[in-house]
């Protein structure tokens, strides 16, 4: 009972924070996001202690860079929050224009030209959330995967910030083949695949020198729609807006494996995510327990 009038708390808080942020301008909600993201560093000590845990074994012990770094991801993470309260109101010129630069659009129109849709590989890196609703206010069709949350009034309040300009939301327990109707309809399905979790199917790959259990829905859904698969990046720039990246299309070969061919692809995107996570190092969630799942080998171990 505490728990479900602690969501109803929650949740009117949520209401509250929407209604401010819409008085005030977005520099002065990221202003003030700075030091509300000091605060979350400073009070939530079991993420505080995550983040700075996967960073010493990702990075190497540095008190002081891991420290830093850590802070800045709960500084961007604030950051996020509040440009993703302030979408429910913004316009759609206003919205384009927090993307001061576009890298690798030719890639994506080289891929959709084939007529088979584009598997985008995302990652909790940057401003995730911004990238569907960017590209819908562009013009381009498509969707993303999302997991359903069990409190509607959370879930209701979260889609109508993702279905901004249109519904994109398709959940995770629904049938496959409203994913694959999109990838027929030559769309764009966005799907989040850099953490560990248990109840999808995963393969074990390298992340940072380490086994990392990875979903292998992205690669096998391009394989099934015969679809192209592409990592895709919002960085934050330091002037406070973004560059959307749109990397590489990673060339997807039947060999006479297909569980190689999945873990080798997986793979090959998951290098790419690590390449971004050190050179932006703050704009990756770190607070997430990204090695909690063992090897069997290691799991007989401990």
């Amino acid at each position: 009972m505490k728990i479900k009038t602690r969501r109803y708390y929650i949740y009117y808080l949520l209401r509250v924070l929407f209604f401010m942020l819409r008085l005030v301008p977005r520099k002065t909600g990221l202003f003030l996001a700075g030091p509300l993201g000091g605060a979350a560093f400073k009070y939530l000590d079991k993420y505080r202690g995550i983040a700075l845990s996967n960073l010493d074994k990702a990075l190497g012990p540095d008190g002081q860079r891991n420290t830093n770094i850590a802070r800045g991801v709960f500084r961007n993470l604030a950051m996020n929050g509040v440009e993703w309260f302030k979408t429910i109101s913004i316009s759609r010129k206003d919205l384009l224009s927090l993307v001061a630069e576009t890298e690798g659009l030719d890639r994506l129109e080289k891929a959709l030209a084939r007529g088979r849709g584009v598997v985008v590989v995302a990652s909790h890196f940057g401003n995730w959330e911004l990238m569907p609703i960017y590209l819908r206010a562009m013009g381009y069709k498509g969707a993303v995967v999302a997991r359903r949350i069990y409190f509607d009034r959370y879930d209701k309040l979260i889609c109508s910030l993702r279905n901004k300009f249109g519904p994109i939301v398709i959940y995770r327990d629904e049938s496959p083949k409203k994913i694959l109707r999109v990838l027929k309809d030559n769309g764009i399905m966005g799907i989040l695949a850099d953490q560990d979790i248990k109840d999808v199917e995963s393969v074990f790959v390298d992340f940072f020198g380490m086994p990392a259990a990875t979903p292998v829905a992205p690669v096998k859904l391009a394989f099934a729609a015969g679809s192209a698969l592409m990592p895709w990046f919002m960085v934050r720039r330091p002037d406070g807006r973004y560059k959307l990246v749109i990397e590489e299309e990673i060339p997807l070969e039947k060999g006479p494996d297909r569980e190689e061919d999945v873990r080798r692809y997986t793979q090959a995107w998951t290098n790419v995510l690590e390449r971004y996570v050190r050179l932006y190092p703050d704009q990756w969630v770190w607070i997430h327990q990204r090695w909690k799942t063992k090897q069997p080998a290691e799991a007989a171990l401990n």
